[in-house]
């Protein structure tokens, strides 16, 4: 049970879902817990079994996921990481640079093999001689995998700001939303801001991104004239600074941010309610 952890931060970054990552874990345990006792006590160490399990069925379900996906209603977003909830995500998810939203939507375009070669090699450090016999391909293969995937990382990259400099641009956002500031919120975004809006057709979103500074910052406005009573709150998104809104207490939205140049570049805003369902619990 002490590979839990680790098998869970390991699933999370394959799959973008904690709830799907905490799915992945428990099947790996089960299907330990099927072996006979004889074939388990031959298995030299039970963490390597458990992570080549756990990876092995990411990597099935990011095969079926690119199909899902296809079909999906708007904008997917992976699922955001509450703080402060009863059973905090700190104690199961490491909150770190690899978990950010940016670095989460760029692992979203490269192939499944490439993701787990990336992560398991990069994040993780696993040689890729374990990588290999983890994903059935050769230490080469995997090697060039986790180039490619490298690649798309460096090409997507910004140049990021101090934390500090982020959390004052974040916190300035909530603040000139929850005052329906348009001139504030324009000056806070970069010109050719993006925002990405993920409702999965659950919930109203915007179906495609928004591009442009004023056109985000007059959407975001109508949002509160429309719905009275949305409180804007600051909140740590995937162990960053970010914005959750909240309506008759509950979290109708989650807002993560990539900011560089003391401006906000891209933001995606979690609406679809099963994404959020670890929020329902969070202590404010």
């Amino acid at each position: 049970m002490r590979e839990r952890r680790q098998l869970l931060n390991i699933a999370y970054r394959l799959l973008g879902s904690l709830a799907d990552a905490e799915d992945v874990v428990q099947e790996s345990y089960a299907r330990w817990y099927a072996l006979e006792p004889r074939q388990r006590d031959e298995i030299v160490s039970p963490g390597a079994w458990l992570t080549t399990v756990t990876s092995r069925i990411c990597l099935d379900l990011l095969g079926s996921a690119r199909v899902r996906r296809e079909r999906y209603v708007g904008q997917w977003v992976p699922e955001p990481l509450a703080g402060g909830t009863d059973a905090d995500p700190a104690d199961r998810v490491t909150l770190d640079e690899s978990v950010a939203m940016a670095f989460l939507v760029v692992l979203e375009t490269m192939t499944p093999a490439e993701r787990v070669a990336f992560v398991l090699h990069d994040v993780f450090r696993y040689s890729f001689a374990e990588v290999g016999r983890i994903v059935g391909r050769s230490p080469g293969a995997c090697r060039q995998l986790a180039s490619s995937a490298r690649r798309r990382v460096a090409s997507a990259r910004v140049r990021r700001g101090p934390e500090e400099r982020r959390a004052e641009v974040v916190r300035a956002f909530a603040r000139a939303w929850a005052a329906r500031d348009i001139d504030a919120l324009i000056g806070l975004l970069d010109p050719a801001a993006v925002a990405v809006s993920d409702g999965g057709g659950l919930v109203e979103a915007a179906i495609e991104p928004i591009v442009g500074a004023e056109r985000i910052a007059h959407g975001l406005v109508e949002i509160m004239r429309l719905v009275p009573g949305l409180v804007v709150l600051e909140r740590t998104v995937n162990g960053q600074p970010g914005v959750v809104t909240q309506l008759d207490g509950v979290t109708a939205t989650v807002v993560a941010f990539d900011v560089a140049g003391g401006r906000i570049t891209r933001f995606w805003a979690v609406r679809n309610p099963e994404k959020l369902r670890a929020w329902t619990n969070v202590l404010y």
